[in-house]
């Protein structure tokens, strides 16, 4: 067995090594189930379902076509991670939940997997989550705790990989999957980026099919990919959006307008994260981007908008019959968070849609039509430890609220963005959140492509 917990390289290079012969997709495929299967290594809680034989046997036939002179795209014959809440065909989709172990198996793939899946991917397994993806710690007292690489092996000092996509961060970092495919409804998908030390990529909502899985809110869910670069991220949107595999180049920082939120995405930040993107900042102002503070007054407001918010109502219209036959299956962290949208009425839920069509429209006003991307502090906190939140309902729930505060807010603004790490080598692990407009998606991968490089040298 491997002891090498070291990430796949970026996906650039992995097809580089598949075409020139240095390597096969099945051995790839062998890494990363040995990884997996490694009793020294988190494998066994990271995934829920691993399907050796079938990964082996796609690797297989890739490595065979690819003889023949075929290669589906560049992600063809590359070991990808595909979260517990997509169908996947013959497999029982169970959301990281017990509730739902008696669940029928999936009659197809849903839209997001079989594109991957279309492009060649080799799916090695489903990996671990927050149960119904109602969480941004990673927590799951079915199935275990993914941890981040940060601090992993000190005693009593186990971090959390972050939610809801928890294991699909650490398939990512731990080298088990070059890439994992992710959900994102309140920052699913870049706070567990940001505190493993990831990229992660939250597309505009509508631009991935959410058709095939478990939803958490069909208005805020979004779909996409946890990797090592922006590169990375941006090549498997673009597939799962079902575009031609063309990575943006990078944008030159020179003239780029970066508009710097304060006040709330900065309430209560640590000062290790604070120093941290003001170093980030002073890189970016110094590569000559225009870098100014904003304050948007309607994140303040936010709260109280979301008195119920679309993710209760929403959540508690698809789980109240499942609630009605398998209750006690709950975790009861997450069942509370649903039932909270259980007495939210018909005109609650239009007040909401139209305070959100205002906000909307400010942000068009206020953010977009000022600068090219906005960023924030992915998460105002380092990667909090396990072991408070296992045993304290009150802590759990404080720090789960401030974890995905920040990303939360650009779900409600219908945005895209993206997670990048910029802490410093052995430092923990903080995320720069670059966030664009609506439907900006490719706009953003390049201006991040270029912050990422602007960044290098600090990590």
């Amino acid at each position: 067995m491997t002891t090498d917990f070291t990430p796949f390289a970026p996906l650039a290079q992995l097809a580089a090594d598949l075409a020139s012969g240095r390597t096969t997709s099945r051995a790839l495929v062998e890494t990363a189930l040995e990884r997996i299967a490694d009793p020294a290594g988190q494998g066994a809680v990271v995934f829920t379902h691993v399907d050796a034989a079938r990964a082996r046997a796609a690797a297989d036939a890739h490595d065979r076509l690819r003889a023949a002179g075929t290669v589906l795209s560049p992600l063809a014959g590359v070991p990808v991670s595909v979260k517990d809440l997509f169908d996947v065909e013959g497999e029982v989709t169970r959301a990281g939940s017990t509730a739902l172990a008696s669940a029928p198996p999936a009659q197809a793939d849903a839209v997001a997997v079989a594109r991957l899946r279309h492009a060649g991917a080799v799916l090695v397994g489903r990996t671990n989550m927050s149960e119904f993806a109602f969480s941004g710690l990673g927590l799951n007292p079915h199935y275990g705790t993914p941890l981040s690489p940060y601090r992993r092996g000190a005693e009593g000092d186990a971090r959390v990989a972050g939610g809801s996509s928890s294991g699909a961060a650490a398939s990512v970092a731990d080298g088990m999957a070059a890439v994992a495919l992710g959900t994102d409804t309140g920052g699913s998908i870049r706070i567990p980026a940001a505190f493993c030390g990831l990229t992660g990529f939250k597309p505009t909502a509508a631009r991935i099919p959410k058709t095939g899985g478990v939803p958490l809110s069909p208005t805020l869910d979004s779909f996409g990919p946890i990797g090592n670069s922006v590169a990375c991220c941006a090549l498997t949107d673009r597939l799962l959006a079902g575009l031609a595999p063309h990575v943006p180049a990078a944008r030159h920082l020179e003239g780029v307008r970066l508009g710097v939120l304060t006040h709330y995405v900065t309430d209560d930040m640590e000062p290790e994260v604070a120093d941290t993107i003001d170093a980030a900042l002073r890189h970016l102002d110094a590569a000559g981007a225009i870098v100014n503070e904003v304050r948007f007054g309607a994140l303040d407001r936010l709260p109280e908008i979301n008195r119920y918010g679309f993710s209760p109502i929403e959540a508690y219209a698809w789980h109240r019959e499942l609630i009605a036959r398998h209750r006690d299956d709950y975790d009861p962290r997450v069942l509370t968070r649903i039932l909270k949208g259980e007495p939210a009425r018909a005109c609650d839920y239009l007040d909401l849609i139209a305070a959100r069509a205002a906000v909307l429209a400010e942000a068009e006003a206020t953010l977009w039509s000022r600068f090219d991307a906005v960023v924030a502090p992915t998460v105002p906190i380092a990667p909090p430890r396990v072991a408070p939140l296992a045993a304290d309902d009150t802590a759990f729930a404080h720090t789960n609220a401030l974890v995905l505060r920040n990303p939360s807010a650009f779900n409600f603004l219908d945005a895209c963005a993206l997670s990048l790490p910029c802490h410093r080598h052995g430092a923990a692990p903080v995320g720069l959140m670059l966030v664009g407009a609506p439907y900006a998606d490719d706009t953003l991968l390049a201006i991040g492509r270029g912050v990422e490089a602007v960044l290098a040298p600090l990590r």
